[in-house]
């Protein structure tokens, strides 16, 4: 697999935001032509970094090879709505559930270093929400399933 470079990078979080944006809209913001798009994309499809849509991406294609989970301690009164809303500005964060035990929510980060993660930790813990977090780096996965149907929308 090559790597990828910021137009592809640019081209997937538009994808990811929205995965019914025409080519021409993309390319104009990544100043690329529609067809010049277009390619882009099914080369990328071609060589799985999109893995389909609404767009599932392998997080290694795109320079994320840090994964986290941090803990939420959310203030009082907060609901799992609220915290969706909030965590919805954070294109790092793979996945976020609320739990049993002592945190309020978990959530799976995906980012390009410590160095980004340190940011991302930092966002999330600026939401108004949240009172305190607890965080760690994921050093290898044991079991994957990406490709695993939500019981749950």
């Amino acid at each position: 697999m090559r790597k990828t470079n910021d137009i592809d990078e640019s081209i997937v979080r538009a994808l990811s935001a929205d995965a019914r944006r025409s080519y021409a809209d993309i390319g104009v913001e990544v100043g690329r032509s529609a067809p010049a798009i277009k390619r882009r994309v099914d080369k990328l499809c071609e060589e799985g970094a999109i893995l389909g849509f609404t767009v599932r991406i392998n997080p290694h294609s795109f320079s994320r090879q840090t994964e986290g989970i941090i803990e939420l301690y959310c203030h009082r009164n907060t609901t799992p709505e609220m915290i969706r809303r909030g965590l919805s500005n954070h294109p790092e964060v793979v996945s976020a559930s609320t739990v049993t035990g002592d945190a309020d929510a978990l959530v799976h980060v995906s980012v390009s270093g410590t160095r980004q993660f340190e940011q991302v930790l930092q966002r999330i813990k600026e939401e108004p929400f949240v009172e305190r977090t607890k965080s760690s780096l994921i050093q290898s996965p044991i079991i994957r399933r990406d490709n695993a149907v939500p019981l749950i929308d």
